[in-house]
Protein backbone atom coordinates (compact mmCIF):
# COMPACT_ATOMS: atom_id res chain seq x y z
CA UNK A 1 0.00 0.00 0.00
CA UNK A 2 1.21 3.43 -0.87
CA UNK A 3 2.40 5.67 2.19
CA UNK A 4 0.90 8.58 2.82
CA UNK A 5 2.75 12.46 2.20
CA UNK A 6 4.21 13.09 5.46
CA UNK A 7 3.04 16.33 5.39
CA UNK A 8 -0.42 15.54 4.82
CA UNK A 9 0.20 12.79 7.82
CA UNK A 10 1.21 15.99 10.32
CA UNK A 11 -1.83 18.25 7.88
CA UNK A 12 0.99 20.92 7.66
CA UNK A 13 2.46 22.59 4.56
CA UNK A 14 5.70 21.93 3.16
CA UNK A 15 6.95 25.37 4.34
CA UNK A 16 5.86 24.62 7.68
CA UNK A 17 8.33 25.69 10.37
CA UNK A 18 9.50 23.62 13.25
CA UNK A 19 7.43 25.74 15.68
CA UNK A 20 4.36 24.51 13.29
CA UNK A 21 5.43 20.83 12.88
CA UNK A 22 5.90 20.24 17.06
CA UNK A 23 2.56 21.29 17.90
CA UNK A 24 1.06 19.26 14.75
CA UNK A 25 3.21 15.95 16.34
CA UNK A 26 1.93 16.69 19.59
CA UNK A 27 -1.71 17.28 18.91
CA UNK A 28 -1.58 13.77 16.88
CA UNK A 29 0.09 11.97 19.04
CA UNK A 30 -1.78 13.28 21.73
CA UNK A 31 -5.10 11.77 20.41
CA UNK A 32 -3.29 8.32 19.05
CA UNK A 33 -1.24 7.70 21.89
CA UNK A 34 -1.94 4.05 23.16
CA UNK A 35 -2.48 5.07 26.34
CA UNK A 36 -5.42 7.07 25.43
CA UNK A 37 -6.67 3.98 22.98
CA UNK A 38 -6.33 0.96 24.69
CA UNK A 39 -6.54 -2.23 22.24
CA UNK A 40 -7.08 0.42 19.02
CA UNK A 41 -5.69 -0.81 16.27
CA UNK A 42 -6.53 2.26 14.27
CA UNK A 43 -5.67 4.41 16.27
CA UNK A 44 -2.27 2.34 17.40
CA UNK A 45 -1.62 2.74 13.22
CA UNK A 46 -1.87 6.25 13.27
CA UNK A 47 -0.12 7.15 15.98
CA UNK A 48 2.79 5.11 14.25
CA UNK A 49 2.27 7.23 10.90
CA UNK A 50 2.43 10.33 13.07
CA UNK A 51 5.35 9.73 15.17
CA UNK A 52 7.34 8.57 12.27
CA UNK A 53 6.46 11.93 9.99
CA UNK A 54 7.88 13.55 12.91
CA UNK A 55 10.88 11.54 13.45
CA UNK A 56 12.10 13.08 9.47
CA UNK A 57 10.60 16.53 9.16
CA UNK A 58 11.94 17.66 12.95
CA UNK A 59 15.31 16.69 11.75
CA UNK A 60 16.75 19.30 9.42
CA UNK A 61 18.77 16.69 7.43
CA UNK A 62 16.19 14.28 6.95
CA UNK A 63 13.62 16.88 6.49
CA UNK A 64 15.88 17.98 3.53
CA UNK A 65 16.26 14.55 1.93
CA UNK A 66 13.04 14.05 2.28
CA UNK A 67 11.94 16.94 0.14
CA UNK A 68 14.34 16.39 -2.36
CA UNK A 69 13.84 12.69 -3.11
CA UNK A 70 10.36 11.67 -1.13
CA UNK A 71 10.96 8.40 1.23
CA UNK A 72 13.95 7.26 -1.21
CA UNK A 73 15.91 9.91 0.96
CA UNK A 74 15.22 8.60 4.17
CA UNK A 75 14.77 4.43 3.51
CA UNK A 76 18.50 3.32 3.46
CA UNK A 77 19.65 5.09 0.76
CA UNK A 78 22.33 7.76 2.43
CA UNK A 79 25.32 6.66 3.49
CA UNK A 80 24.41 7.75 7.28
CA UNK A 81 20.76 6.41 7.16
CA UNK A 82 19.73 2.95 8.24
CA UNK A 83 16.27 1.92 7.34
CA UNK A 84 13.61 4.28 8.10
CA UNK A 85 10.94 1.38 8.74
CA UNK A 86 13.80 -0.22 10.98
CA UNK A 87 14.35 2.86 13.34
CA UNK A 88 11.35 3.76 13.81
CA UNK A 89 9.95 0.02 15.06
CA UNK A 90 13.55 -0.22 17.04
CA UNK A 91 12.19 2.43 18.68
CA UNK A 92 8.32 1.64 19.17
CA UNK A 93 8.55 -2.15 18.44
CA UNK A 94 8.22 -3.53 21.98
CA UNK A 95 5.35 -0.66 22.46
CA UNK A 96 3.25 -2.19 20.63
CA UNK A 97 3.67 -6.19 21.59
CA UNK A 98 7.32 -7.34 20.09
CA UNK A 99 8.02 -8.58 23.56
CA UNK A 100 4.99 -11.66 24.38
CA UNK A 101 5.77 -12.39 20.19
CA UNK A 102 9.33 -13.52 21.11
CA UNK A 103 8.82 -15.23 24.62
CA UNK A 104 5.99 -17.54 23.77
CA UNK A 105 7.09 -21.46 24.04
CA UNK A 106 7.89 -22.77 20.48
CA UNK A 107 5.06 -24.96 19.01
CA UNK A 108 5.79 -28.73 19.21
CA UNK A 109 5.34 -31.15 16.17
CA UNK A 110 4.66 -34.85 16.39
CA UNK A 111 3.22 -37.46 14.01
CA UNK A 112 0.96 -40.45 15.00
CA UNK A 113 1.14 -43.29 13.18
CA UNK A 114 -3.13 -45.12 13.31
CA UNK A 115 -4.43 -48.33 12.22
CA UNK A 116 -7.93 -47.66 10.04
CA UNK A 117 -10.24 -49.04 12.64
CA UNK A 118 -8.00 -46.94 15.69
CA UNK A 119 -8.86 -43.45 12.70
CA UNK A 120 -12.31 -44.32 12.45
CA UNK A 121 -13.29 -45.30 15.80
CA UNK A 122 -11.18 -43.19 17.80
CA UNK A 123 -8.20 -43.58 20.08
CA UNK A 124 -5.99 -42.21 22.92
CA UNK A 125 -2.56 -43.13 22.96
CA UNK A 126 0.39 -42.06 24.56
CA UNK A 127 3.27 -40.95 23.22
CA UNK A 128 6.82 -39.52 23.37
CA UNK A 129 8.98 -36.62 22.41
CA UNK A 130 11.96 -34.95 22.71
CA UNK A 131 10.76 -31.44 24.61
CA UNK A 132 12.32 -28.82 26.45
CA UNK A 133 11.11 -28.40 30.01
CA UNK A 134 11.53 -26.03 32.98
CA UNK A 135 14.49 -27.20 35.14
CA UNK A 136 13.60 -28.16 38.41
CA UNK A 137 16.57 -27.87 39.87
CA UNK A 138 16.27 -23.67 39.44
CA UNK A 139 12.45 -23.90 39.09
CA UNK A 140 12.81 -22.12 36.03
CA UNK A 141 14.65 -19.31 36.93
CA UNK A 142 17.91 -20.52 35.06
CA UNK A 143 19.98 -18.96 38.92
CA UNK A 144 21.29 -21.72 40.77
CA UNK A 145 18.75 -22.25 44.22
CA UNK A 146 16.25 -20.54 41.92
CA UNK A 147 14.38 -17.49 43.00
CA UNK A 148 16.86 -17.04 45.76
CA UNK A 149 19.95 -17.18 42.74
CA UNK A 150 18.92 -13.94 41.46
CA UNK A 151 18.02 -10.48 42.11
CA UNK A 152 15.97 -7.61 41.07
CA UNK A 153 17.54 -6.08 37.73
CA UNK A 154 18.70 -2.48 39.27
CA UNK A 155 18.86 -0.85 35.75
CA UNK A 156 14.61 -1.37 35.79
CA UNK A 157 14.11 -1.96 39.63
CA UNK A 158 12.52 -5.06 38.68
CA UNK A 159 9.59 -3.76 36.27
CA UNK A 160 11.28 -5.47 33.08
CA UNK A 161 10.80 -2.49 30.99
CA UNK A 162 12.60 1.17 31.11
CA UNK A 163 11.08 4.45 30.19
CA UNK A 164 12.27 6.40 26.62
CA UNK A 165 11.79 9.52 25.86
CA UNK A 166 10.38 10.18 22.43
CA UNK A 167 8.74 13.42 21.27
CA UNK A 168 6.77 14.45 24.07
CA UNK A 169 5.97 11.56 25.42
CA UNK A 170 7.85 8.60 27.63
CA UNK A 171 7.67 5.36 26.13
CA UNK A 172 7.95 1.81 27.60
CA UNK A 173 10.77 -0.23 26.38
CA UNK A 174 12.36 -3.25 27.12
CA UNK A 175 14.74 -3.52 29.32
CA UNK A 176 18.43 -4.31 28.09
CA UNK A 177 19.83 -5.16 30.85
CA UNK A 178 17.48 -8.05 31.96
CA UNK A 179 15.92 -8.91 28.56
CA UNK A 180 12.60 -8.43 30.06
CA UNK A 181 12.70 -10.25 32.73
CA UNK A 182 13.01 -7.74 35.59
CA UNK A 183 15.35 -9.90 37.08
CA UNK A 184 19.38 -10.42 36.89
CA UNK A 185 21.22 -13.89 37.80
CA UNK A 186 24.21 -14.05 39.96
CA UNK A 187 24.95 -17.20 39.50
CA UNK A 188 23.79 -20.14 36.59
CA UNK A 189 22.24 -23.05 37.36
CA UNK A 190 24.97 -25.83 36.31
CA UNK A 191 21.83 -28.11 35.07
CA UNK A 192 20.30 -26.02 32.62
CA UNK A 193 23.24 -23.18 31.87
CA UNK A 194 21.07 -20.37 32.94
CA UNK A 195 18.40 -20.77 30.49
CA UNK A 196 15.38 -22.05 32.57
CA UNK A 197 14.48 -25.20 30.45
CA UNK A 198 15.92 -28.81 30.16
CA UNK A 199 15.29 -31.14 27.02
CA UNK A 200 13.82 -34.36 28.27
CA UNK A 201 11.82 -37.65 27.35
CA UNK A 202 7.89 -36.31 27.11
CA UNK A 203 5.25 -38.96 27.65
CA UNK A 204 1.87 -37.62 26.85
CA UNK A 205 -1.47 -38.85 26.63
CA UNK A 206 -2.83 -37.66 23.15
CA UNK A 207 -6.89 -38.69 22.38
CA UNK A 208 -7.46 -38.58 18.90
CA UNK A 209 -11.60 -38.03 18.01
CA UNK A 210 -13.43 -40.49 15.55
CA UNK A 211 -13.42 -40.00 12.22
CA UNK A 212 -9.76 -38.44 12.07
CA UNK A 213 -8.36 -38.33 8.45
CA UNK A 214 -4.99 -39.01 7.01
CA UNK A 215 -2.94 -35.86 7.47
CA UNK A 216 -5.44 -33.89 9.79
CA UNK A 217 -4.03 -32.47 13.01
CA UNK A 218 -4.92 -32.67 16.53
CA UNK A 219 -3.89 -29.52 18.23
CA UNK A 220 -3.53 -29.14 21.92
CA UNK A 221 -2.87 -25.57 23.15
CA UNK A 222 -0.23 -25.46 26.00
CA UNK A 223 1.21 -28.52 25.78
CA UNK A 224 4.49 -26.94 23.66
CA UNK A 225 7.47 -26.10 25.15
CA UNK A 226 7.18 -23.67 27.78
CA UNK A 227 7.81 -19.88 27.46
CA UNK A 228 10.53 -17.59 28.91
CA UNK A 229 9.61 -14.96 31.93
CA UNK A 230 6.21 -16.44 33.01
CA UNK A 231 5.18 -16.23 28.63
CA UNK A 232 2.56 -18.70 27.48
CA UNK A 233 3.53 -22.30 26.65
CA UNK A 234 3.36 -23.09 22.95
CA UNK A 235 1.01 -25.82 21.39
CA UNK A 236 1.48 -29.43 20.67
CA UNK A 237 0.42 -29.84 16.91
CA UNK A 238 -0.16 -33.88 16.46
CA UNK A 239 -0.59 -34.53 12.94
CA UNK A 240 -2.26 -38.33 12.10
CA UNK A 241 -1.06 -40.64 9.64
CA UNK A 242 -3.51 -43.33 8.66
CA UNK A 243 -2.06 -46.54 7.61
CA UNK A 244 -3.95 -48.34 4.93
CA UNK A 245 -6.24 -50.82 5.00
CA UNK A 246 -6.47 -54.02 2.70
CA UNK A 247 -10.06 -54.56 2.43
CA UNK A 248 -11.48 -51.44 3.87
CA UNK A 249 -11.88 -47.81 1.69
CA UNK A 250 -14.02 -45.32 3.61
CA UNK A 251 -16.27 -42.29 2.34
CA UNK A 252 -17.01 -40.31 5.58
CA UNK A 253 -18.53 -42.68 7.85
CA UNK A 254 -19.58 -45.30 5.64
CA UNK A 255 -16.95 -47.96 5.58
CA UNK A 256 -17.12 -50.42 2.05
CA UNK A 257 -15.14 -53.37 1.43
CA UNK A 258 -15.43 -56.58 -1.75
CA UNK A 259 -16.42 -60.05 -0.46
CA UNK A 260 -15.21 -62.28 -2.81
CA UNK A 261 -18.05 -65.32 -2.62
CA UNK A 262 -17.64 -68.41 -4.32
CA UNK A 263 -19.87 -69.13 -7.45
CA UNK A 264 -21.85 -72.15 -5.45
CA UNK A 265 -22.34 -69.99 -2.43
CA UNK A 266 -23.74 -66.85 -4.79
CA UNK A 267 -26.09 -70.16 -5.92
CA UNK A 268 -27.36 -71.79 -3.22
CA UNK A 269 -26.87 -69.05 0.07
CA UNK A 270 -24.60 -69.60 3.00
CA UNK A 271 -22.42 -67.66 5.40
CA UNK A 272 -19.08 -65.96 4.63
CA UNK A 273 -16.32 -64.49 6.89
CA UNK A 274 -16.54 -60.70 6.48
CA UNK A 275 -14.11 -58.08 8.26
CA UNK A 276 -15.46 -55.42 10.22
CA UNK A 277 -13.76 -52.48 11.91
CA UNK A 278 -14.13 -54.85 15.52
CA UNK A 279 -12.75 -58.03 13.72
CA UNK A 280 -13.99 -60.60 11.33
CA UNK A 281 -17.59 -61.53 11.95
CA UNK A 282 -20.14 -63.67 9.45
CA UNK A 283 -22.83 -62.76 7.05
CA UNK A 284 -25.40 -64.85 5.52
CA UNK A 285 -25.61 -65.03 1.58
CA UNK A 286 -28.91 -65.39 0.28
CA UNK A 287 -29.41 -67.91 -2.71
CA UNK A 288 -29.28 -66.27 -5.93
CA UNK A 289 -27.51 -63.30 -5.19
CA UNK A 290 -25.59 -61.65 -8.37
CA UNK A 291 -22.52 -60.14 -8.21
CA UNK A 292 -22.22 -56.70 -7.63
CA UNK A 293 -24.56 -56.97 -5.07
CA UNK A 294 -24.33 -54.18 -1.82
CA UNK A 295 -25.26 -55.53 1.58
CA UNK A 296 -25.56 -52.65 4.36
CA UNK A 297 -24.75 -53.76 7.73
CA UNK A 298 -26.31 -50.79 10.16
CA UNK A 299 -23.92 -48.98 12.63
CA UNK A 300 -20.67 -50.91 11.48
CA UNK A 301 -19.30 -48.24 10.01
CA UNK A 302 -16.97 -45.59 11.33
CA UNK A 303 -18.20 -42.57 13.91
CA UNK A 304 -18.98 -39.36 13.47
CA UNK A 305 -17.90 -36.66 15.44
CA UNK A 306 -21.02 -36.95 17.45
CA UNK A 307 -20.59 -40.41 18.16
CA UNK A 308 -22.99 -41.92 16.17
CA UNK A 309 -21.72 -44.70 13.69
CA UNK A 310 -22.29 -44.95 9.62
CA UNK A 311 -22.46 -48.35 8.00
CA UNK A 312 -20.38 -50.98 6.84
CA UNK A 313 -21.69 -51.75 2.81
CA UNK A 314 -19.98 -55.16 1.61
CA UNK A 315 -19.98 -55.67 -1.84
CA UNK A 316 -20.54 -59.13 -3.21
CA UNK A 317 -17.57 -60.55 -5.65
CA UNK A 318 -19.08 -63.85 -7.07
CA UNK A 319 -15.61 -66.12 -8.01
CA UNK A 320 -16.53 -68.18 -11.00
CA UNK A 321 -14.18 -71.60 -11.44
CA UNK A 322 -11.15 -71.72 -13.40
CA UNK A 323 -9.58 -74.71 -15.50
CA UNK A 324 -12.48 -77.25 -15.18
CA UNK A 325 -12.14 -80.33 -16.12
CA UNK A 326 -14.27 -82.18 -18.64
CA UNK A 327 -16.42 -84.17 -15.45
CA UNK A 328 -16.84 -80.81 -14.29
CA UNK A 329 -17.68 -79.10 -17.41
CA UNK A 330 -20.39 -81.83 -17.58
CA UNK A 331 -22.04 -81.16 -14.61
CA UNK A 332 -21.98 -77.74 -15.48
CA UNK A 333 -23.89 -78.16 -18.77
CA UNK A 334 -26.07 -80.55 -17.54
CA UNK A 335 -27.19 -77.66 -14.90
CA UNK A 336 -27.46 -75.20 -17.56
CA UNK A 337 -29.31 -77.60 -19.48
CA UNK A 338 -31.96 -78.10 -16.68
CA UNK A 339 -32.54 -74.34 -15.78
CA UNK A 340 -35.42 -72.91 -16.39
CA UNK A 341 -36.39 -69.38 -17.96
CA UNK A 342 -37.58 -68.27 -14.68
CA UNK A 343 -34.30 -69.50 -12.91
CA UNK A 344 -31.95 -66.97 -14.65
CA UNK A 345 -33.75 -63.69 -15.76
CA UNK A 346 -31.59 -61.59 -16.63
CA UNK A 347 -30.20 -63.88 -18.96
CA UNK A 348 -33.93 -63.78 -20.52
CA UNK A 349 -34.07 -60.55 -20.51
CA UNK A 350 -30.55 -59.64 -22.25
CA UNK A 351 -31.52 -62.16 -24.73
CA UNK A 352 -35.28 -60.37 -25.29
CA UNK A 353 -32.75 -57.09 -25.68
CA UNK A 354 -30.66 -58.36 -28.20
CA UNK A 355 -33.38 -59.47 -30.30
CA UNK A 356 -34.69 -56.14 -30.13
CA UNK A 357 -31.50 -54.28 -31.45
CA UNK A 358 -31.40 -57.46 -34.20
CA UNK A 359 -34.83 -56.26 -35.29
CA UNK A 360 -34.37 -52.82 -35.54
CA UNK A 361 -30.77 -52.93 -37.64
CA UNK A 362 -32.92 -55.15 -39.98
CA UNK A 363 -35.66 -52.73 -40.22
CA UNK A 364 -33.11 -50.21 -41.39
CA UNK A 365 -31.66 -52.48 -44.42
Amino acid sequence: MARRDLYDVLGIPRDADPARIKRAYRELAMKFHPDQNPGDAAAEASFKEVSAAYTVLSDVELRDKYDRRGFAGVDGNGPDLGSFTELFEGVFGDLFGRKKERERGRDLRYTIELGFEEAALGVTRDITFPSRERCPDCTGTGAKGGEAGRHACTACKGKGEIKVQQGFFGVSKRCPTCGGGGHVIVERCPRCNGDGTITIDRVFSVSIPAGAIDGSTRRVAGEGEPGKNSAPAGDLNVVVKVRPHPLFKREGEIITCDVSVPLTTAMVGGTVDIPTLEGLGEMKIPAGTQAGSVFRLRGKGAKSQSGARGDLHVRVQVEVPQQLDEAQQKLVRDLEASLRAEQRPETVRYGERLAEVRTRRAEKK
